[in-house]
């Protein structure tokens, strides 16, 4: 069963690897060049006109990697799996309308924010609503009404406020991995840590079952969640899409992500953590996206309340940036720390479940 895993990674890999230079070709071909901020670092007004919407690349080669793993080793898809690639597809459909009207249409803001909004409530309630259906036979839904860090915990709060909570996570994460895509390779790289985290997990998980308590030596620190192996799979994908891409997105990046991208990855990243059952511990996986997305909280509500900046320029990459940092080094330096959110993430994970045996 594992060999889905590997082969979905490695194909995802292989995908992105040889499809993306292809991208490239068509996206320059017919002129669709990224927009670059007059107000920003000059440094990236040499960006203007690179290939954008190269989201397209993995989220494609995600979804064929996983289809084709089912069929090389012969298991079917399940409604926890589906159910993620769905909402990868969907936001990812969001964001590739942005970016369009952004650059064929030339609307430098692109979606209105009333129909991107709209996009996104549309994909994330279709989501939370489908992902409480398909119980399995233990009664296990895709998604579960209770909060959940490193399992499920509490009260359940409801369906229509599990619909709440679920849209806030997949904003959240779609937001915060749009503004960490400011440098060249910085949202796919550290992506590719928080997907090989969720590799793990799933992996874990499905050892760990509940599924299989008349087996384990410690029953009572089993995981009640429908389909881990599955989430493996489609973490796998990812993660080895997003290390394909990498090769073309790291500086001087030949593509960029764009929001195609950029949304797609969020979307996928709130989808394996409700399905998994690790809902907050997924704040702390992606740890990167978090600061980047409070620095520019911070940044605005410092200037509305006392019309003083608190960075030079936010989202923070580029407050490091205007100080000296070369690209390079700000990109490099927040790998280090998503690296270090992941191993704070996994040990946290590994020890929820050691401090039950």
């Amino acid at each position: 069963m594992m060999k889905q895993i590997l082969f979905a990674g490695v194909i995802g890999l292989f995908l992105t690897l040889i499809g993306t230079p292809l991208l490239i070709k068509l996206l320059a071909r017919k002129g669709y060049g990224q927009y670059i901020r007059d107000d920003g670092p000059r440094e990236h007004h040499s960006k203007r006109g690179t290939p954008t919407m190269g989201g397209i690349a993995f989220i494609l080669a995600t979804i064929i990697a996983y289809f084709l793993s089912k069929v090389i080793t012969g298991y079917p898809p399940t409604f926890s799996g589906l159910l993620v690639l769905g909402l990868m597809a969907g936001m990812g459909l969001v964001g590739f309308l942005d970016d369009y009207i952004k650059i064929v249409k030339r609307r430098s803001l692109g979606l209105r924010a009333k129909a991107k909004m709209a996009g996104q409530l549309i994909v994330g309630i279709a989501f939370a609503v489908l992902a409480l259906q398909f119980a399995d036979n233990r009664g296990n839904t895709p998604a579960s009404t209770k909060l959940s860090f490193v399992q499920d915990f509490g009260w359940s709060i409801g369906p229509v406020l599990f619909v709440v909570w679920a849209l806030f996570m997949i904003l959240a994460m779609s937001n915060g991995v749009n503004l960490t895509d400011g440098l060249d390779g910085l949202a796919t790289g550290a992506a590719t840590m928080v997907f090989g985290a969720y590799t793990f997990i799933g992996v874990w998980q499905f050892q760990e079952s509940c599924a299989n308590a008349a087996t384990l030596t410690n029953p009572a620190a089993c995981y009640e969640v429908r389909d881990p192996l599955d989430l493996a799979v489609v973490a796998s994908a990812l993660m080895g899409a997003c290390f394909g891409f990498l090769w073309w997105n790291t500086s001087p990046a030949k593509i960029f992500m764009g929001d195609t991208g950029s949304l797609a990855l969020g979307g996928a990243l709130a989808g394996l953590a409700i399905c998994s059952r690790t809902e907050l511990l997924v704040a702390l996986l992606g740890g990167l996206f978090v600061l980047i997305t409070m620095s520019v909280v911070i940044q605005v509500g410092s200037f509305r309340l006392t019309g003083k900046r608190v960075f030079r320029m936010a989202p923070l990459q580029h407050h490091f940036e205007l100080k000296g940092w070369s690209e390079v080094l700000v990109v490099v330096r927040f790998w280090i720390i998503q690296g270090m959110c992941v191993i704070v993430g996994l040990g946290l994970f590994y020890a929820g479940w050691a401090a039950k045996k």
